[in-house]
């Protein structure tokens, strides 16, 4: 049973501060103390319920993001995943995962927790609108989509929401109370790794691009449903046409 998610920025010492400084201002969150060796660890705090953005500075890699899973029992869900398909990395005090594509993830304790709520932005030209950071979209390139969306709906628990046959979006559902949102997505790639990006659900995704290029953000590209950026260190993620309470499409 998963009880919380966390979704980890995996930063370079070179774009530590600037990836903090970004997020920070994107999410209306302000810093824990740091923790851990190097003091490499560090939480994103929301106004008000509990954190679930962290960062993490590597010591080597391009950086990305990656996924920690809060469960009862550490152990357990790890064999659990490894029993589906997924690679055990290392273990300490949590445990650290590849899916089957590749995707690193962790199993960790599990703790009280509640989710935050949407935050509300101050339009330009008068009026607000609303974003929250509420999902993990994992891309998965062609060759592992159909073990990708087998594992990750069997170790979650969580549904796949009915979706047109060949849909390249997949999302799971999750139960309520929690912060992210799964969402599988088929790459046009025919093969390489899998790996992550980061959603926010807005009410305004115009207005909430220009607030994001404002702050550093660089826009990627424009769809019909949702617009890729990629942040002043160059990880890409998403604004979406999405309710920030419920995370359904508007």
């Amino acid at each position: 049973m998963i009880t919380w998610a966390t979704a980890f920025l995996d930063s370079t010492a070179a774009d530590w501060d600037r990836t903090l400084a970004f997020w920070q201002a994107a999410t209306a969150s302000t810093l824990s103390p740091f923790r851990g060796p190097d003091h490499a660890f560090v939480t994103l705090v929301p106004a008000e319920g509990e954190g679930f953005l962290r960062a993490q500075r590597v010591r080597s890699g391009p950086g990305g993001v990656h996924l920690d899973l809060h469960v009862p029992d550490v152990r357990a869900a790890a064999d659990a995943a490894v029993r589906l398909g997924a690679r055990e990395v290392a273990a300490s005090d949590h445990v650290v995962l590849a899916s089957p594509g590749g995707l690193p993830f962790c199993c960790v304790d599990a703790y009280p927790a509640r989710r935050p709520a949407p935050v509300t932005w101050p339009r330009p030209g008068g009026g607000t609108h609303a974003s929250l950071l509420d999902q993990l979209a994992i891309d998965v390139p062609a060759e592992h989509w159909a073990v990708e969306r087998a594992f990750w709906a069997a170790f979650t628990g969580w549904p796949e929401q009915p979706t047109a046959p060949g849909a390249s979006l997949v999302p799971l559902r999750r139960p309520g109370g929690l912060p992210l949102r799964l969402l599988l997505q088929r790459l046009d790639e025919p093969a390489g790794p899998v790996r992550a990006h980061l959603d926010l659900a807005c009410t305004d995704r115009a207005a909430e691009t220009d607030r994001h290029v404002a702050l550093g953000a660089r826009v990627a590209d424009v769809r019909a449903r949702w617009t890729a950026l990629a942040d002043p260190a160059g990880r890409r993620y998403c604004l979406t046409d999405r309710d920030p309470g419920t995370g359904a499409l508007t």
